[in-house]
């Protein structure tokens, strides 16, 4: 009896493979890293090979802790670092290059030149998107522009690019002639290239671009029987088993906190931190630095669309100050260090090492550590670096809020990702926020969003409606600050934001 769902949970820094039972519950889990490239200040690749290597050893393994083989799982989801992306040869299934990562920097020339021919916000009515080098389309012209094996192997016809659901995927059905060559919605709208009302490449982006369509994977919906295809893979996964879902991680996050209601959010804090707020079937273009992006779409619906607010350091804050400063010698330290003291002492810290993100969009932005006086001390600071991810986080909010007024509000905020551990942190988001914040027993949201979708293309649960019975709370933070301290704090902090502007 296919009694599970699996779920491929391709990131940024590992693979893993998880098992998931019909009550959402973790059976079994495997994970491998695999290297970090990195060439030239500002440029991050990965081994496209060794993933793929990786995401067949990492399944093989979960399944022999579970005593299972590919017969005993309904389906597989497929979740993945979204604007990562691959070249490879159709015939040989080779990588053509190293698979360009979502933190490159490579492309910004192309970039720079868009803006100064078109405006940064020339995409944005197809796309939902400024122009920027986070996005997977620059990346592929910057491919073909620089890299004869990928010029040449596009010449000749032979050339297939995919983000790496796509890659994932296509290996898992067979690779060289047999690979289904697909992306879903969410990780389409991440490439600067897919229109938001059609589901479809823009003709008029891909030309301006010159990436042909016939290298590009047909687009699906995020949760699909038929469109992503069936595994035929060496050892126990074996052959037949059905893929039945594929979502970028954070709207994979958002989809495993069952999130399907208009106004519902989630913030994952991780490296970064992903905020997607649900609005319903309509796109709505922000006017204040968010992101457009489909939510997810099962087949045979409309789909759902999100805002999304992107913070560049969040965990990677904290690791600055561990590896950096050296004021603590493991990340979980810093709760303890800012608990030294009641409050930030006035102290702000700005991590705007690489600019700022949502919803300031400031590459001239650099990080400072501003209200410092005598009496601050290293308490104050590892306060002030812990309540910087909580303030981005209202920022994010706050541009939502300009954007859709009290048509939708957010009435809870439902967290992921490895920083909620840190109780401090959380007290703090709800106070600063006046809102619930909410953590799930299950932790492993992502590859339980790819679960869901996968198990409900092929009937393992029936609908949304009995996902959302299975949701269960683990710890609710309250709002406990008054207003008027509230808004002193928020103040201070865009002012110290303000300094940061302009430093390049």
């Amino acid at each position: 009896m296919t009694s599970y769902i699996g779920a491929v949970d391709q990131g940024t820094t590992s693979t893993r493979f998880i098992i998931f039972d019909q009550n959402g519950n973790m059976v079994s889990v495997s994970r491998t890293t695999h290297d970090q490239i990195c060439e030239k200040p500002g440029w991050v690749a990965h081994d496209p090979a060794q993933i793929r290597d990786n995401t067949f050893t990492v399944i093989e393994r979960a399944l022999a802790k579970a005593g299972l083989t590919g017969k005993d799982l309904a389906a597989i989801g497929v979740t993945n670092q979204r604007e990562t992306v691959a070249a490879w040869d159709r015939h040989t299934g080779k990588p053509l290059y190293h698979a360009v990562v979502w933190q490159c920097a490579r492309s910004d020339e192309i970039c720079r030149n868009l803006d100064a021919v078109y405006g940064k916000d020339c995409f944005r009515q197809q796309t939902g998107l400024p122009t920027a080098t986070y996005f997977s389309g620059p990346k592929i012209k910057w491919m073909m522009d620089h890299v004869p094996a990928v010029r040449q192997a596009v010449d000749n016809g032979t050339a297939l690019f995919g983000t790496m659901d796509t890659w994932v995927i296509w290996n898992l059905t067979g690779g060289p002639g047999k690979g289904n060559h697909v992306t879903d919605v969410t990780n389409a709208s991440r490439t600067l290239l897919m229109n938001l009302n059609t589901l479809d490449w823009d003709p008029d982006i891909l030309k301006t671009l010159g990436i042909p369509r016939d290298c590009l994977p047909a687009i699906v919906p995020s949760s699909d029987p038929a469109a992503l295809g069936r595994t035929h893979a060496p050892g126990p996964l074996g052959h037949g088993v059905t893929v039945g879902g594929a979502l970028g991680d954070q709207q994979a996050a958002l989809f495993g906190h069952t999130c399907f209601a208009p106004g519902e959010a989630k913030n994952t804090y991780g490296t970064g931190c992903f905020l997607l707020f649900n609005t319903g079937h309509k796109i709505i273009f922000s006017r204040h630095g968010l992101l457009t992006t489909p939510a997810y779409q099962i087949h045979g619906e409309r789909p759902v669309y999100a805002l999304e607010g992107s913070i560049a350091y969040a965990g990677a804050l904290v690791q600055w100050v561990r590896d950096n400063l050296g004021l603590i010698a493991s990340a979980p330290e810093i709760e303890d260090l800012a608990n030294t003291v009641e409050d930030n002492g006035d102290v702000y810290c700005v991590p705007a090492f690489s600019g700022l993100f949502a919803p300031h969009w400031r590459p001239d932005a650099r990080g400072v550590i501003a209200g410092l006086t005598q009496y601050a001390t290293k308490g104050h600071i590892a306060r002030a670096v812990l309540e910087a991810t909580a303030y981005q986080t209202k920022d994010i909010v706050e541009a939502i809020s300009k954007d859709l007024g009290k048509h939708l509000d957010l009435t809870a905020l439902k967290v992921d990702g490895g920083m909620v551990e840190n109780h401090t942190l959380m007290q703090f988001q709800a106070d600063i926020l006046d809102k619930k914040v909410i953590r799930p027993k299950v932790t492993e949201t992502t590859a339980l969003g790819a679960a869901y979708a996968a198990g409900l293309a092929v009937g393992f649960w029936p609908d949304t409606g009995s996902l959302k019975e299975k949701w269960q709370a683990h710890t609710t933070w309250y709002p406990h600050m008054d207003d008027l301290r509230r808004t002193r704090l928020y103040d201070s902090w865009q002012k110290a934001v303000k300094t940061s502007f302009g430093w390049c």
